[in-house]
């Protein structure tokens, strides 16, 4: 079955990282549906069923972003806001239409890992940070996965190398999803 990823990223035309997983993503369409939010609402205004409709039709589902302030980019909770409602993610008998997905983050963040450690810059691991996604996945009874990330991409000023160094542990990643 194939995997949908749900890329989130405001200024993807200034993405180095991200924007280089999307296209190496696209070259797979047997294995990927790729859809940008940011593409497909320019405006933020999000067409909820059409996303509810999206998610019931896959059984693995990625969401893909760099780590902005702590979190996601804020189309990304918006969406949450607006796509997981009572009756369809959680909260009745015809709800719960996540349940046993499994789900899992796939983010770039611009500092290394250890600036995410209680020694580093910021003194919360990523797993602290990532709580939010995870409750979140765990109330719409999701099978939320352990998370992708790729640290440091401003620290290392990402190279050509640094940048394809990535791609294969990504797509490994979403493989043994």
């Amino acid at each position: 079955m194939k995997t949908l990823v749900i890329i989130v990223h405001p200024t993807m035309e200034n993405s180095l990282i991200n924007k280089r997983w999307k296209e190496e993503l696209e070259k797979f369409p047997e294995k990927f549906t790729v859809h940008d939010l940011y593409e497909a609402y320019p405006d933020g205004n999000i067409n909820v069923e059409k996303e509810q409709k999206l998610i019931e039709a896959y059984d693995k589902i990625i969401f893909q972003f760099p780590f902005y302030w702590f979190s996601s980019p804020p189309l990304l909770k918006k969406w949450f806001d607006e796509v997981l409602l009572y009756g369809w993610a959680y909260g009745s008998k015809s709800g719960y239409k996540l349940k046993n997905k499994k789900i899992a983050l796939a983010i770039s963040t611009g500092v290394d890992q250890k600036g995410y450690s209680e020694s580093g810059k910021y003194k919360y691991t990523m797993d602290e940070l990532l709580r939010p996604f995870e409750l979140t996945f765990g109330y719409v009874k999701a099978d939320y996965k352990n998370p992708f990330v790729y640290y440091g991409s401003e620290e290392h000023e990402p190279s050509p190398e640094f940048i394809e160094k990535s791609i294969p542990l990504y797509l490994d990643f979403i493989g043994k999803l």
